[in-house]
């Protein structure tokens, strides 16, 4: 099918929309990698550029900017935390947005799953940094990380907020962000998932992150909630 335009997304750094001759849209990323393909998306090419097809229904970052959420602080020239970065589909897309100029320090508990991240990305990716730890003891990997502007949590665990405000004590910088997906039925399973968002985000609130979005992301993900928040830090005045 012949495509008619492709154009940036006004609400998100590098992130495009291709438009198709019969008026339908699909959402990509400017291939950092041309020729490559991650997980086997489309690959689609127009005027000297190669984009990557975005399939929300495999990446819950896709998936809240299709259910219209306002900002995503994602662009160059930042250095992201990303918890839970399983085999790299969501994680590649976000290494297509902030190009060359920013680092990605992908989390990953299990080594089954990071090996084979390793194995999609590593050879072509050279903005990805894999960590084999477990997200829970944020500590453990201090070594290998600095601070950064934004956390990006996906983690199929109890207590997902908590894991999220450890991991910023520890990494995040001065008024930086966190997104998280929150997966209810990793939570609890008995509870109803709109009382689990409400204990997940009000936690976030106590520890003094501003909620600035929040989606739900049916029918991309079931029970999944998608928040996007800012640490406003106290500055202590010592004189």
């Amino acid at each position: 099918m012949r495509i008619e335009k492709v154009f940036l997304d006004k609400r998100i750094s590098g992130v495009y929309w291709i438009r198709f001759e019969d008026g339908t849209e699909r959402l990509a990323t400017k291939n950092l990698v041309p020729g490559k393909r991650v997980y086997g998306e489309k690959l689609i090419s127009y005027m000297n550029e190669e984009y990557r097809i975005w399939d929300p229904y495999r990446s819950k970052l896709a998936a809240a900017i299709l259910k219209d959420i306002g900002f995503i602080p994602i662009k160059e020239n930042i250095d992201i935390l990303y918890l839970g970065s399983a085999a790299g589909t969501t994680v590649s897309h976000i290494s297509d947005i902030i190009r060359d100029s920013g680092k990605i320090f992908c989390v990953e508990f299990s080594p089954r799953v990071m090996r084979e991240f390793i194995e999609r990305l590593l050879p072509h990716r050279k903005n990805l940094v894999p960590i084999l730890a477990d997200a829970r003891f944020p500590a453990n990997y201090r070594f290998f990380v600095n601070e950064v502007d934004v956390i990006y949590a996906d983690i199929a665990q109890p207590f997902q907020s908590k894991i999220v405000v450890d991991n910023a004590d520890v990494y995040l910088k001065n008024n930086g962000w966190i997104i998280q997906a929150i997966k209810a039925m990793s939570i609890d399973v008995t509870e109803k998932p709109s009382i689990t968002y409400k204990r997940e985000i009000n936690y976030l609130k106590e520890k003094g992150f501003e909620i600035q979005e929040v989606v739900h992301l049916e029918p991309y993900d079931k029970a999944h909630a998608f928040v996007v928040a800012q640490k406003k830090w106290e500055i202590v005045d010592n004189d």
